[in-house]
């Protein structure tokens, strides 16, 4: 509605139209791992290194299209000075990795793993915590099997020895309903992406790129090409430790 909006106006004020996919945290600028907020995939890692998140849905050999906020922030820079040069019709810009740069979600899956068994989790009692793989569930019908044999039994169960033993398993119970709750509330808010497979054409995002290596004498301080990150180094060496320092309470 709001790229709509700008439509109308198009005749009045000039615009361009950015899109970007998932935002990660920054690549180089201000400073490598810099992120402000819970952003999206964040939420999983935080679950997951805390011992919250043990299972999971999705396809993990589906594309999961993150961007970096610093390429973010230089796309908009640079198609505003492009923008402002040529007066081109208006024009929309997907700024995501998944054509150039494509990463998926058994590369996170993999990354966290290595991550947090190498460098766990202290939790309040200042003890580690132990991750091991999520086990990740293909299809809804398979996760709620997994969901009623493993834990809404064992739930069902509690509520009734409680019953009968004046709540004497009340804090287990409720803990257990607690992981149970919040995982099925982050199944209902990714559900949409968890099995999403397709990739966004960056076609005029890569014209800009090829017009700033020709035109732009600060071209190298105006990065945005995902095709010069090794997701590897970066989630292992900036993403993750980032969140872990500005976000982990």
């Amino acid at each position: 509605m709001g790229e709509m909006m700008v439509g109308e106006l198009k005749d009045i004020i000039p615009a361009v139209i950015i899109r970007p996919t998932i935002i990660t945290s920054t690549y180089k600028e201000p400073f490598p791992g810099w992120v402000e907020g819970i952003r999206t995939i964040d939420s999983l890692a935080i679950g997951y290194a805390k011992g919250k998140l043990t299972f999971f849905l999705g396809d993990l050999e589906a594309i999961v299209d993150v961007i970096p906020a610093d390429m973010v922030v230089n796309a908009i820079i640079v198609a505003m000075i492009a923008e402002a040069r040529h007066q081109q019709p208006q024009t929309i810009y997907q700024v995501g990795s998944s054509i150039r740069n494509p990463l998926r979600y058994s590369n996170l899956q993999d990354y966290g793993f290595r991550y947090f068994t190498k460098n766990p989790w202290i939790n309040k009692d200042g003890k580690p915590v132990i991750v091991s793989k999520v086990t990740v569930m293909n299809s809804m019908d398979s996760f709620q099997r997994y969901m009623a044999f493993r834990y809404l039994l064992l739930l069902k169960g509690l509520e009734l020895a409680n019953a009968a033993f004046c709540h004497f398993f009340q804090g287990v119970y409720s803990n257990l309903n607690r992981k149970i709750n919040w995982v099925m509330r982050l199944v209902d808010i990714y559900r949409p992406y968890l099995f999403f497979n397709a990739t966004f054409d960056d076609l005029n995002t890569e014209k800009l790129r090829m017009t700033a290596r020709t035109s732009l004498v600060e071209n190298d301080m105006f990065y945005f090409d995902p095709i010069s990150i090794d997701w590897e180094d970066y989630f292992m060496n900036i993403h993750i430790p980032g969140i872990v320092k500005y976000i982990f309470k």
